[in-house]
């Protein structure tokens, strides 16, 4: 997929999906920045790329805040001189019904899934578009449809899609490819310290075609493929990876 040697950010990239997305990268022969605000998490990922051969740093950084952002850019430049790709994975719930939400918890959620996403999309753009080559892909979820109880992560969610079908407009004259993904179900450790785990997941089986939930890596297959050469004329779309249940 001619992804050797090429460099890519990855935020929340210490556990999950962003962990499954790093180590397919790596295995493909790219060059990974693990973004993570979590130490332990982020250096065991980078460990586990370079115990398999691959390269990896970690760099920390707050993405909802406008200068940690660029200085995640910035560090990237510095060390490997450019940034060919960006994942926007980093992302948290703060699960509530409207009357019981707060306000913290809808900055919360929106800074880091929806504003986070801008702030790293504010600073590589220009480097992309200087050399008319990027990939961008930005984890929306199936919970852009809505669900209750999740007014903020709803949004959020709904907000990437806005945000990925705009800036594909935007650049697609310098010839960048910016696209999202939307998960179904997938079966993380966060879903795992649910305290209706089961009720949660069985729920979600009965409702999915497939009769199953996802897995990290389910996902990380979709988007090696959207920044891969196989899908140079994919733009300002939404990929759905979620087992046929919407």
């Amino acid at each position: 997929m001619a992804l050797q040697g090429k460099i890519a950010i990855i935020t929340g990239a210490g556990c999950g999906i962003g962990h499954a997305t790093a180590i397919k990268f790596a295995n493909s022969g790219i060059k990974v920045v693990v973004n993570d605000i979590i130490d332990d998490s982020a250096v065991k990922t980078v460990n586990e790329i370079k115990s398999n051969g691959g390269e990896a740093v970690y760099i920390q950084a707050d993405i909802s805040k406008w200068e940690e952002a660029r200085k995640l850019v910035d560090e990237t430049i510095k060390i490997y001189g450019t940034v060919d790709i960006l994942v926007n994975n980093a992302g948290i719930t703060r699960d509530k019904l409207l009357r019981d939400m707060g306000e913290d918890d809808w900055d919360a959620v929106l800074n880091i899934n929806l504003k986070g996403a801008f702030n790293c999309c504010k600073f590589v753009t220009p480097v992309m578009a200087k050399k008319k080559y990027g990939k961008i892909v930005s984890l929306s979820s199936r919970a852009y449809l809505g669900n209750p109880g999740q007014a903020n992560y709803s949004s959020s969610k709904a907000g990437i899609l806005g945000l990925t079908r705009s800036l594909a407009l935007e650049f697609g004259r310098y010839h960048l490819n910016i696209n999202a993904v939307a998960p179904g179900m997938i079966d993380t450790d966060g879903l795992k310290t649910h305290p209706k785990y089961k009720m949660v997941i069985d729920r979600a089986v009965k409702g999915t075609p497939l009769g199953r939930l996802g897995t990290p890596e389910d996902i990380a297959n979709a988007i090696c493929f959207l920044v891969s050469e196989n899908a140079n004329y994919i733009t300002g779309e939404v990929l759905h990876v979620t087992g046929g249940r919407y």
